[in-house]
């Protein structure tokens, strides 16, 4: 079938539906064909040549001859995500570091949760993969694996036959729900999303195993952990969702729980940015930090430090160019241990 120049070429995604298979099939098709049946293979071609679909993008096969000269990104969140967020900024600066030391350019593959993020990963020119931080069930990590280049994971899913980065976040979020905690009635957790539907909302005795984000999932169990090794009992812990690391978002949904029979007495947020947006929200409501609230962060940011909040420090720059060094195929300097955590007790917790 001869290609219409006006029209657009065809994706991926768009033979896989096709010829009635998953997008990884197709990929498989092209990439590993052993993988996929003889009469699943004719059926993938047959809807290509139909569709007037050439195969993967020649970017994409440039990968399996050779050196493209960049490092990609998956970024399961707006690209605009990347400037904003003062965590994947630093994560980012320690990828770029790494790319810059080996003269490399850094691509960033930002996932809008529709069918073309697979044709996306598949057709991205890099050399490897950094996975920031996704859920269990995101198709473009076996996207990604289907490429056949080297992958490091950030944050999760946790995959035996790639590279993986992270603290130990149950360890961590326990440790500072410790602190948060400390001599509070009505306890409560300001939550990143719980999965790809990112639903934001309040909910009590929620089953940490229902989030499919990984470091929700853990930072939850510690939570959990600590409140009931203080006697208590998970379902008195509230957790309020947000669907996305924002301190207005934070701001927003706190306005709504700060006030009221039920208010909480003590917040462990799962990032510094939730805990100032909340800090903001409780000032505006006169609530007194720590008399009427304790309330406490994660990341160490200079800003939590501005602030006095407890919090836990990790080093994203440190993480982000390990996990390029892992997807370039380097061994990690010996000595430093990126995934190293501490628990930095400021005012914003009662002692």
């Amino acid at each position: 079938m001869a290609k219409d120049p006006a029209r657009p070429r065809p994706t991926m995604a768009e033979v896989a539906r096709a010829a009635k298979v998953s997008v990884m099939t197709v990929s498989y098709t092209y990439a590993r064909p052993d993988r996929v049946s003889e009469p699943t293979r004719a059926r993938v071609r047959e809807a290509a040549a139909r569709l007037g679909y050439p195969g993967p993008h020649p970017g994409a096969r440039s990968l399996r001859r050779g050196r493209t000269g960049s490092l990609g990104v998956v970024l399961g969140e707006h690209l605009t995500y990347a400037f904003e967020d003062p965590q994947a900024t630093r994560f980012l600066a320690g990828v770029a570091e790494v790319c810059a030391d080996h003269g490399l350019g850094l691509t960033i593959v930002p996932i809008t949760g529709e069918p073309s993020d697979a044709d996306r990963v598949a057709e991205a020119a890099v050399d490897g993969f950094v996975v920031w931080t996704t859920s269990d069930d995101d198709p473009v990590l076996p996207a990604v694996a289907a490429t056949g280049l080297p992958v490091a994971v950030h944050g999760g899913p946790h995959h035996a036959d790639l590279p993986f980065v992270a603290i130990d976040n149950r360890a961590a979020a326990r440790a500072v729900a410790a602190a948060a905690f400390a001599g509070a009635r009505r306890p409560m957790v300001l939550s990143f999303p719980l999965d790809r539907a990112r639903t934001p909302g309040v909910r009590a005795g929620l089953d940490p195993a229902e989030a499919t984000f990984r470091v929700t999932r853990e930072r939850l169990r510690g939570v959990r952990d600590a409140w009931e090794a203080g006697g208590g009992r998970w379902p008195q812990v509230r957790v309020a969702v947000c669907a996305r690391n924002s301190a207005s978002e934070a701001d927003a949904l706190a306005t709504t729980f700060l006030t009221g029979p039920d208010a909480p007495d003590a917040v462990m947020a799962m990032s510094d940015e939730l805990a100032l947006g909340l800090l903001r929200a409780a000032a505006r409501a006169g609530l007194a930090v720590t008399g009427d609230l304790a309330v406490t962060g994660w990341d160490g940011t200079d800003a939590a430090a501005a602030a006095g909040l407890t919090t836990v420090a990790q080093d994203l720059r440190a993480q982000g160019a390990l996990c390029a060094q892992l997807a370039l195929g380097e061994e990690p300097a010996a000595g430093t241990d990126p995934t190293e955590w501490r628990l930095v007790l400021r005012d914003s917790t009662r002692r």
